[in-house]
């Protein structure tokens, strides 16, 4: 894709990096293994979150309290979350721009076990002024998340013979 890509697991209400693969001759992300960010506020969190049923969000955030701020900009009440949820699902991607850092944009996908839960997501992170096509991006990280369910797939339908 040329840009830089993540690999993310949802712990609580973070999401935690555990695949970085950082693009050439672009700005550093404070994404790296091992970090947490706050998962309603990243591409790869959303994505997964709107996976979730809606009892599992609302345990989650339950008040106002329980969202963090980097920005200024992203949802900060169940009800904000909830419209970026439902606008995720209908997209089929999540989208993440300037929350994590500002002049920074960021698509994700989610990846599904083979129940259909969400189980991680792949997102990609790029400039602002950078002209990409969000859809080919998205795209791009799909046939990463296709890939990854089918390996899961084959991996959660093996039995003790297997």
């Amino acid at each position: 894709a040329g840009e830089s890509a993540h690999l993310a697991v949802m712990s609580g209400r973070d999401v935690l990096y555990i695949v970085e693969e950082r693009a050439a001759r672009r700005p550093a992300l404070v994404t790296d293994v091992g970090v947490r960010l706050p998962a309603h506020l990243t591409a790869s969190g959303r994505a997964m979150l709107a996976g979730l049923p809606k009892e599992q969000v609302r345990a989650l955030y339950p008040e106002a309290a329980s969202f963090a701020d980097r920005t200024g900009r992203g949802p900060r009440r169940p009800a904000e979350l909830r419209e970026v949820l439902r606008a995720v699902r209908a997209a089929g991607f999540a989208t993440e721009d300037g929350e994590i850092t500002l002049g920074m944009r960021s698509i994700g996908v989610a990846v599904r076990d083979h129940n259909g839960w969400p189980t991680a997501a792949v997102a990609i992170t790029w400039p602002q002024e950078a002209d990409r096509d969000a859809d080919t991006l998205v795209a791009d990280a799909r046939s990463v998340a296709v890939e990854l369910e089918r390996r899961l797939y084959r991996v959660g339908a093996r039995t003790p013979a297997d």
